[in-house]
């Protein structure tokens, strides 16, 4: 066997990253990937003409001058892209039509909110004065060498560790609450409509967008996950697809290789596995080995909540519209069995190439529960009958905002938290892991969660289940850096190239 094998179980973002620096470093890598195309989660789906996206709708990373933007560079992932940067991040239209917009542009942002609100002028400043304070941050990739360039990486760092010091341990819906203006406490309950999601999260993204760092990538999610796959294998990666991994070979408590659901076998050196975290220790493994932290997070942690998704064919051109607007709705609706306050709804006329000229893609996602759609898919009939329900919902609802909307829909599709399980293999469907929190926050940080597994050799983990609160730069960032701790057990310098 060669010493520089390896085995990446899973051809996501996180895979195809790890394989793309394993090649980088000398190493002999093979992916195996359960579906038929590259990316994950990072997909796309056509149907009859339009181009339904799950996944991108802004990428870390699109501005040339960000450390993010050279890490795409080494996976090849935004050569010769087109980039969009909004005007805004969202709009948010209350029932009697008052309307706030999250312009990206922070100074216009400032002075739209203390026209709308000036007797939260201070919790106003204090906002936004955090952002501009994030203006010059960029994580570093950490490729520092030496103390002079490491304490400039500490330097360039402590923007964030004042502002996490003041604002770590809020919620956006505490934050919420300093409002003393009714709409504007309304408006940031419903942006963010997420358990104890830190503030901090959004403030970092505020400042990616007022930098132009946060752009969308025109052709969306499959194009990009096909551009790292080509890099990949232009580097000499190999792929296998309808590849599913049944069984993770240990022998003298080391891993060994691979067994597939067709019975055959594939050995290495070392095996990553940057499929579902849940699946690998627990099936794959058998529950063999277990981390205590890994143990507790599968226990209490909590995920980011499976989704809905009405994705819509449209004979209309919407591109007057905002591009993301959440209806608060005077009557709330039904989705999948729960009462939904508001609906937000996408369109992706500004990238030109998902539908035909002079229609739209339309697509709205609600937050939803795994169990209630396994147990409807006992019965493929109500199943069925759900999912339409969903679809009718929307469409209705969105003809209240958009008269007329409802004749010019010529397609319809629904994805439930079980396609997404079908398609990814993610424990219960979710699409982005462990939910960021207020607790879980400085793990973003610090490294993560744990990437082996106590009495198991030669085996890692990398992705969204080690990686709390997810997203595309950390799984790139996730695989790079298991190949920086591979390099150095074995005594090699780390390298990478860019195109």
């Amino acid at each position: 066997m060669n010493d520089n094998s390896v085995i990446i179980i899973g051809g996501g973002i996180a895979g195809l990253a790890a394989g793309i620096y394993g090649q980088m470093n000398g190493y002999k890598t093979s992916i195996f990937e359960m579906h038929n195309l590259p990316g994950g989660l990072c997909t796309s789906w056509q149907r009859k003409g339009y181009t339904f996206d799950g996944c991108i709708h802004w990428l870390v990373g699109t501005n040339p001058a960000s450390s993010s933007h050279l890490m795409w560079e080494e996976l090849g992932a935004l050569k010769d892209a087109a980039i969009v940067d909004h005007e805004a991040f969202i709009t948010v239209k209350a029932p009697d039509g008052k309307t706030f917009t999250m312009y990206n542009d922070i100074d216009r942002l400032e002075k739209h909110m203390l026209d709308l609100a000036p007797q939260d002028e201070a919790v106003i400043k204090d906002l936004c004065g955090a952002v501009r304070k994030l203006g010059s941050l960029d994580m570093p990739l950490d490729d520092a060498k030496g103390l002079g360039a490491r304490i400039k990486g500490l330097i360039k760092m402590s923007p964030m560790i004042s502002i996490s010091r003041k604002y770590g341990k809020t919620s956006v819906k505490d934050f919420a609450r300093r409002f003393k203006n009714p709409f504007m406490r309304t408006v940031w309950e419903f942006m963010y409509d997420m358990p104890d999601f830190p503030l901090m999260g959004v403030i970092t993204t505020m400042a990616w967008m007022n930098r132009k760092d946060a752009g969308y990538p025109i052709g969306g999610s499959l194009p990009f996950s096909q551009s790292i796959e080509k890099r990949y294998k232009d580097l000499g990666g190999e792929i296998q697809y309808n590849a599913r991994v049944e069984k993770i070979l240990v022998e003298n408590e080391r891993a060994v290789g691979i067994r597939l659901t067709d019975g055959r076998e594939f050995r290495a050196a070392r095996v990553i596995s940057a499929a579902d975290g849940f699946s690998t220790i627990n099936h794959m493994l058998e529950g063999k080995f277990q981390d205590p932290k890994l143990q507790e997070y599968y226990r209490k942690g909590e995920i980011f909540e499976p989704l809905v998704m009405v994705s819509l064919g449209v004979n209309r051109d919407l591109s007057a519209y905002p591009p993301t607007t959440v209806n608060i709705l005077d009557t709330p609706i039904v989705i999948a069995g729960e009462e939904k306050k508001y609906i937000q709804v996408k369109h992706y006329c500004y990238d030109p190439t998902l539908s035909p000229k002079g229609k739209s893609v339309v697509m709205a996602m609600f937050s939803s529960t795994y169990d209630y759609w396994k147990k409807l898919a006992e019965d493929p009939e109500r199943y069925d009958a759900e999912k339409k329900q969903a679809a009718l919902t929307v469409i209705s609802t969105i003809n209240k905002f958009i008269p007329g909307f409802e004749k010019d829909v010529e397609v319809v599709d629904v994805a439930t938290p079980l396609t997404t399980e079908r398609y990814t293999g993610n424990w219960q469907g979710s699409f982005e892991g462990w939910r960021l929190t207020t607790e879980n926050l400085m793990q973003v940080f610090t490294g993560g969660l744990p990437h082996t597994l106590p009495g198991l050799k030669n085996f890692y983990m990398v992705g969204q289940w080690v990686e709390p609160g997810g997203g595309l730069p950390t799984a790139g960032m996730s695989g790079r850096n298991i190949f920086k701790r591979i390099c150095k057990e074995d005594g090699k310098e780390f390298k990478t190239t860019r195109v």
